[in-house]
């Protein structure tokens, strides 16, 4: 499940797609979040780390926790799992489901950012990855239990791109956070990010160029098709094969010279890790029947679990456009931060109200204002 990748075009501007995939949808969020909100993130037996967000975000998010009568859920409440803010910065969560494990000491006085909050915290104050870094070499992050998961340490890495192509990496693996640079711009799921970057010395023989004729003895053999060149890459939908299909596509797909043909270059490039239900299943009696994000419950009225692609996301990191597309859709709604600039209030859209749109739809994200 997941798998990102930064596309650059003929002139170097950067667009960034991601897929999302689970066995269920959940309660995904749509959010718009002004710039000047007021963030705090909460550890147990830490201060409050509080923080005002400089800039604008657009991003897909979950609540954090089940709202009560008395409790009812405010934007602070609404975890990033994808998002760009008005700079052309994007965070992403990914599936990690080894980050949990003993944590670095961190002094009871000292305020700490919780993992949750990574994406706020981020898009909120930062416009380049170069801030992210090292605003990061001063900032604790710690993993928290998370209420929805059953207690669970939160499952996840994060990448974070910006206009320039840079990425980078925030691991936490069996409780020790690392952080890398990416230089293939690409992000999956487990092994650790270094283990993927020394899979990728595996494969040096990849090029886009076909071979379509060879000599053995005196038989001349001619392929009578193109795309020989991708028959060694990977074929399975494993976090590792997909992620050395992802640099390839992420490499060769054709530099375009005009932004509008990028972001159709880039979908076309994610149709690659589009996965419809039943492609792949699990039994529970195998082992499986269970969603690679722990403690997620598979529903009892299903015999076995199937991941699919529950959104894919396009971000044009130059023009501060931002796509989604649902399961139930063929076509991307799209969303303009420019547009969206004048909107002084939170505005919350579930993404299930997307399904069957294309087109522009920040008008309609600006019709949902939060209550």
């Amino acid at each position: 499940m997941c798998t990102s990748l930064i596309y650059l075009d003929a002139s170097g501007k950067a667009y960034f797609g991601r897929t999302l995939e689970l066995t269920s949808d959940l309660p995904y969020q749509l959010v718009y979040f002004p710039k000047g909100l007021a963030f705090s993130s909460e550890i147990e037996g830490h201060p409050a780390l509080t923080y005002d967000s400089k800039f604008a975000v657009l991003a897909v998010t979950m609540p954090g926790r089940i709202p009560t009568a008395d409790a009812p859920l405010g934007f602070a409440d609404l975890k990033v799992l994808e998002g760009m803010n008005d700079q052309g910065l994007t965070f992403s969560l990914l599936s990690y489901p080894t980050a949990g494990g003993p944590h670095a000491a961190v002094e009871a006085t000292q305020a700490v950012l919780s993992a949750s909050d990574l994406g706020t915290w981020a898009l909120g104050q930062f416009s380049t990855v170069a801030e992210v870094k090292t605003a990061l070499e001063e900032q604790p992050v710690l993993l928290e239990a998370l209420t929805l998961l059953g207690g669970v340490e939160s499952p996840f890495h994060y990448v974070v791109h910006d206009a320039s192509g840079a990425s980078f990496v925030i691991e936490f693996n069996k409780g020790q956070m690392t952080t890398y640079d990416n230089p293939v711009g690409v992000m999956t799921n487990g092994p650790e990010f270094s283990w993927h970057l020394t899979n990728m010395d595996n494969y040096t023989f990849l090029n886009n160029v076909d071979k379509s004729n060879a000599t053995f003895g005196s038989y001349r053999a001619t392929q009578p098709d193109s795309g020989i060149a991708t028959a060694g890459l990977p074929g399975s939908n494993t976090s590792v094969g997909r992620f050395v299909r992802a640099a390839y596509y992420a490499q060769y797909a054709e530099k375009a010279t005009e932004p509008d043909t990028a972001v159709m270059t880039l979908a076309h490039v994610m149709n690659n890790f589009d996965r419809p239900r039943g492609i792949s299943i699990d039994y529970p009696s195998e082992g499986g029947g269970h969603l690679e994000v722990a403690g997620l419950s598979q529903e009892s009225s299903e015999t076995y679990a199937t991941e699919y692609t529950c959104w894919t996301n396009l971000s044009d990191l130059d023009r501060k456009r931002f796509y989604l597309r649902t399961y139930r859709s063929l076509n991307y709604a799209s969303f303009d931060m420019t547009a969206l600039a004048e909107m002084r209030g939170v505005c919350v859209l579930p993404v299930s109200h997307l399904d069957g749109l294309s087109g522009d739809a920040s008008e309609t994200l600006k019709q949902a204002k939060a209550t």
